[in-house]
């Protein structure tokens, strides 16, 4: 259940837009379900009752104080339930409704000078508080934190209601769109809220951006207006953004400061990100395989670098983890910007959940995010992706990587008390891993189809292969795996490019963790491909078992037989 405070200026208004039908397909059948006067005239049930009246009802107070009212004195809170929670009833409202105003303290039970309000539903799901903020005594109410206290009171309604159980807030999250905002949105033909359009627009700008003047020029070129604020020695102090066609009635463009899109996005913490940029950037860049696209060469260093991320999860201290995190967040920027179709979608989905994620109250080394940060500049500047054919293998790489990224992120964030960010983190797993099935499908197709043909001889050897490597209770399950033939088909190509393949299967295993993965055999696979610089698949010819039965070695192949390279 979530409650979603906001303040306001126009009463009649925002009852227009709560009773309002003729445009909004989700409004039906709009009505009071409580007020302050259970005897109050309800416009969604008296022919004779008028929107006008309703509002001038609920201002009395405010109206009596004259040139001392509040300027915003309209407090509004919308409260919905969570998708798949049952539909409540008119009466449970109501009781939702009253525990919601005496918790925030803007009717407390049993005063009765409180402020006046009211309760429109006008969906299953939902119902809209409004109040406004004058006592009969003339005296304002004593309403701080409204929106925390609110939140706590659904915890506790949730819990009595047999709802969905969601998280307590910690004051991390950026400002949610106020109804008015939404309702706007959807009359402009926007999928989104400015703000959070506007949100999303500066953090991709935002991803491997080198410095200020790169972070800005990406802003105008997605489209973004942009106001810098000047001081008179000509240093800029800050900025706001715009939507084009996003303004208010007196046609000037609705401007949002960095800061309130969110915490992290003011100009003095962009900047931090920038501090360490060029220094790091004067550190060459491995050398990635020849005859690969530059999408592709991108994808595969920021596989390498992402597997770091999960030994800095399971061994570093909070402060680089955090870091950590916010680079992935850049890196899945760039990769939802540089894809399409489908696994785009997915992608924009899983960057704006892990977005999420990254703010927490643990303050970031952000020194410790530069590789990463790289890496996102290099997926950027690289260009789109196609995510399959060449490029497809190494998408399927990098996504895999960060899939387990996430996952240990859940994990960390759990042991640390970070419900927002661990449920933000789940998320964004689940969005990756619908991308990673996209994209790998094809590739694993070809390789498991290459494993399947093998000759039985070549088979029975790279399974010993295994559980000469490989803890028994970890070999047996990755031959009972989906991913079987193709791990055996990637063992078999080490082999022919000249590779120790048993060195490299232990080499692939023990650089990291493989407990959260969905499946053993798919990790292993890409992190030996990438180990062997193997190109990507190709479906084999099929050969009968005669002419290659003599190609069976010994159970584990030896140094002699097949000499492990250094890199």
């Amino acid at each position: 259940m979530v409650p979603d405070v906001s303040r306001g200026s126009s009463t009649i208004g925002l009852i227009h837009y709560l009773y309002r039908t003729s445009d909004i397909e989700a409004h039906v059948d709009p009505h009071l379900v409580a007020a302050y006067d259970p005897h109050l005239p309800d416009p969604g049930r008296d022919a004779d009752a008028t929107f006008g009246q309703l509002a001038a009802d609920l201002d009395l107070w405010v109206d009596a104080l004259g040139d001392k009212a509040p300027k915003k004195h309209v407090w509004h809170c919308p409260v919905r339930t969570a998708p798949g929670d049952r539909i409540l009833s008119d009466e449970e409202w109501a009781t939702v409704a009253r525990r919601v105003l005496n918790s925030t303290g803007i009717a407390p039970d049993g005063d009765d000078q409180a402020c006046r309000w009211i309760v429109v539903r006008h969906a299953p799901d939902h119902i809209h508080i409004v109040a406004t903020l004058v006592r009969a005594d003339r005296t304002r109410p004593r309403h701080h934190k409204d929106g925390t206290h609110a939140q706590a009171e659904c915890r506790k309604i949730e819990k009595e209601f047999g709802l969905r159980r969601l998280k307590e807030g910690d004051g991390t999250a950026a400002k949610r769109p106020t109804s008015a905002e939404r309702f706007k949105a959807e009359r402009l033909g926007q999928e989104d809220a400015s703000r959070e359009l506007l949100r999303e627009h500066v953090h991709r700008a935002l991803a491997g951006a080198a410095d200020e003047a790169e972070f800005f020029d990406r802003l105008v070129a997605e489209g973004v207006r942009v106001n810098k604020r000047i001081a008179p020695s000509g240093d800029v102090l800050g900025y706001k953004v715009a939507m084009p066609g996003d303004r208010n009635g007196d046609q000037e463009p609705i401007w949002f400061a960095g800061s309130t899109l969110a915490p992290d996005l003011s100009l003095p913490k962009i900047r931090k990100r920038f501090t360490h940029t060029t220094a790091e950037a004067e550190h060459p860049t491995p050398a990635m395989p020849l005859g690969r696209s530059a999408p592709a060469r991108a994808r595969l260093f920021a596989a390498e670098v992402a597997e770091d991320v999960l030994v800095v999860i399971a061994s570093a201290d909070d402060g680089t983890v955090a870091a950590h995190m916010k680079g992935v967040g850049e890196v899945l920027d760039a990769l939802a910007q540089t894809s399409c179709g489908y696994t785009g979608t997915e992608l924009r989905d899983a960057a704006r959940y892990f977005e999420r994620a990254t703010r927490s109250h643990i303050q970031a080394r952000d020194a410790q995010m530069q590789a990463l940060r790289r890496a996102a500049r290099q997926i950027v500047h690289s260009g789109p992706a196609l995510g399959r054919g060449p490029d497809g293998t190494p998408t399927a790489m990098v996504l895999d990587v960060l899939l387990l990224a996430a996952i240990a992120a859940v994990r960390w964030y759990v042991a640390r008390g970070y419900a927002q960010q661990a449920e933000a983190s789940q998320r964004t797993a689940d969005h990756l891993r619908a991308a990673y099935n996209a994209v790998a499908q094809a590739p694993m197709a070809v390789m498991h189809a290459n494993g399947q043909r093998l000759p039985a001889p070549l088979r029975r050897r790279h399974a010993r292969t295994v559980l000469s490597v490989l803890p028994p209770n970890v070999a047996h399950r990755l031959q009972d795996e989906p991913g079987w033939p193709a791990l055996a088909a990637s063992l078999h190509e080490a082999e022919l490019a000249g590779r120790n393949a048993a060195a490299l299967l232990k080499q692939a295993a023990d650089s990291r963790e493989l407990t959260t993965a969905d499946s053993v055999s798919d990790v292993l696979v890409w992190r030996l491909r990438r180990l062997a610089d193997l190109p990507a698949p190709v479906a084999a010819p099929h050969q009968p078992d005669r002419r290659l039965a003599p190609a069976a070695a010994p159970t584990v192949p030896q140094p002699s037989e097949a000499p492990m390279r250094r890199r």
